[in-house]
């Protein structure tokens, strides 16, 4: 039987990204960035209907995580998904609840 090793490091990192993704707001600006792979903050808020500064930071929780990607153009700041994974995370979540 083969012996399983944990590696505590990658476990912290993945509860660490589980809990950014772990907010109904962050869920849908992953479901927003996996429709459209690269959008900016004025984008997000207005898709989402919230607040300028509440966009802000969730992106900033997203990103500092590791689940966001940014790119600033100009004055704008473009955010897209680091890995299409996540999204698959989310579906699997979404499932789950359907039954």
């Amino acid at each position: 039987m083969k012996k399983v090793v944990l590696e505590v490091n990658k476990l912290e990192l993945a509860a660490s990204k589980l809990r950014a993704i772990a907010h109904p707001m962050r869920i849908a600006i992953i479901e927003l960035l996996n429709d459209k792979p690269k959008m900016s903050v004025t984008e997000i808020y207005r898709k989402l209907n919230i607040e300028q500064a509440s966009a802000s930071h969730h992106l900033n929780i997203l990103k500092n995580k590791g689940v966001l990607l940014s790119k600033r153009d100009g004055k704008k700041i473009f955010y897209s998904l680091k890995s299409k994974t996540l999204k698959e995370i989310v579906d699997c979540i979404n499932r789950c609840n359907a039954e």
